[in-house]
């Protein structure tokens, strides 16, 4: 799958500077980010194999809990074509006031 775009998971992380979640968050997200380039989903179906806990809403958005749940990535997924396109990172907590149908990335 092609991600876009990584610099939005890059910058989150670099907000993060100098606390205690900075290394694990990257580590976390560096994981995600290598698996998901490997993976071949066609289907929402297809992410649950790979990702048991994702939050699938609607036909392309999907939620990931990140770092053991501490944080959540809300991506659209465009089947066809291959794309994860990144539309949201943030705290679990955070998480909890957004429409991840309608949530778009803004910084």
């Amino acid at each position: 799958m092609r991600i876009i775009a990584r610099r939005t998971l890059r910058q989150f992380v670099d907000e993060l500077r100098g606390s205690k979640d900075q290394k694990t968050l990257k580590s976390a997200l560096d994981s995600w980010f290598n698996e998901v380039q490997q993976a071949d989903w066609k289907t929402p179906a297809d992410v649950v194999k790979t990702y048991a806990n994702a939050s699938i809403v609607g036909p392309d958005r999907v939620g990931f809990n990140i770092k053991g749940n501490d944080y959540r990535l809300v991506v659209a997924i465009h089947y066809r074509l291959r794309i994860v396109f990144i539309k949201w990172i943030g705290s679990h907590a955070a998480y909890d006031r957004i429409d991840i149908k309608t949530v778009r990335y803004e910084r």
